[in-house]
């Protein structure tokens, strides 16, 4: 259900002396963070672009200069959060030496920042699958940045590591994971998993026995 009322991030009424370019990029994140909002409190199949501008705050005749429809909100909304995701992520994993060590701080950051966000959580993770093919691409491509973070680290274990499918086979499981866990209503519940997740992970190419070492 959208949300009316002016927000903290909402600029004043009236003259206020901003340039039309400052003004036009702040319209423009609201309008993002609303469809974030919007389709945690519903779904995007459910979301109008009635409800984002009235969560945004913004006009209908604002919202349409920056975006055709609802979709090409959503995409733009679902691209800027992924990057962010995928650069905090590679951060962490770049942070630590060796591979167990980056894989945990990889998947932990993932999943904190996850949780640190429902609304940011629920668009990337369950509601990108419902936007159409153009989001469900998208959300691949950014699975292959992960499953490449983690191919990235393998190929420094052994002179023959594993197929690259290993990393696709454990990125979508955590993915899997990380969306049934959303649709039970536990993202706050999330880093809770990373030990497991970070175990299976490092089995798949370690070993269980040498797994079990770390």
């Amino acid at each position: 259900m959208a949300r009316s009322g002016r927000q903290e991030h909402q600029l004043p009424p009236g003259r206020h002396g901003l340039s039309r370019s400052f003004v036009a990029q702040n319209q423009r994140e609201r309008i993002l963070t609303a469809v974030a909002d919007v389709t945690s409190a519903a779904s995007y199949p459910e979301m109008t672009v009635e409800d984002i501008i009235v969560t945004a705050g913004v006009s209908r005749r604002t919202f349409y200069e920056h975006f055709e429809n609802k979709e090409q909100a959503f995409l733009a909304a679902y691209d800027e959060a992924s990057a962010r995701l995928l650069a905090a992520v590679r951060a962490a994993y770049e942070s630590r030496q060796g591979f167990a060590e980056r894989i945990g701080a990889g998947i932990e950051a993932f999943l904190f920042l996850l949780a640190a966000d429902p609304p940011f959580a629920r668009m990337c993770i369950v509601e990108v699958m419902a936007a159409g093919p153009e989001a469900v691409a998208r959300r691949n491509a950014v699975m292959g940045g992960f499953a490449e973070m983690i191919e990235e680290n393998a190929r420094e274990l052994a002179e023959s590591p594993p197929s690259e499918l290993t990393a696709e086979t454990v990125v979508g499981g955590i993915y899997d994971v990380v969306y049934t866990r959303i649709l039970r209503g536990e993202i706050r519940e999330l880093p809770t998993l990373a030990p497991d997740l970070v175990q299976t992970t490092l089995v798949h190419y370690l070993g269980p026995d040498a797994a079990s070492q770390l």
